[in-house]
């Protein structure tokens, strides 16, 4: 394995431990999901490099408008639930109760 493949590797997985243990703040929730988009991001536009293809160059750029749209989901939640709640701590939010 190269150090470019653990480099990926491990910046996925610490972001997704981050979301997995860390999950006190909205904000730091969408970080870290953010985190692990880059990752992947880095990864797809490495691929091609690689393997000497250019049949894939366009999933990257699929996956940063996603990423892109789901960054924006995340900030449209969190401004709702700041003003509803009064905060974004994740404890105070019920989600059995609207």
């Amino acid at each position: 394995m190269s150090t470019l493949h653990l480099s990926f590797i491990s910046a996925f997985t610490l972001s997704s431990l981050g979301l997995a243990f860390h999950r006190t703040h909205l904000v730091s929730a969408l970080l870290c999901l953010e985190s692990m988009m880059l990752s992947m991001y880095v990864a797809l536009s490495m691929w091609p490099i690689q393997t000497q293809t250019s049949s894939a160059t366009i999933l990257p750029i699929l996956m940063l408008a996603f990423s892109a749209c789901e960054a924006g989901t995340g900030l449209a939640l969190l401004v709702a639930s700041t003003r509803t709640h009064g905060s974004d701590h994740l404890h105070n939010f019920n989600l059995l109760q609207c």
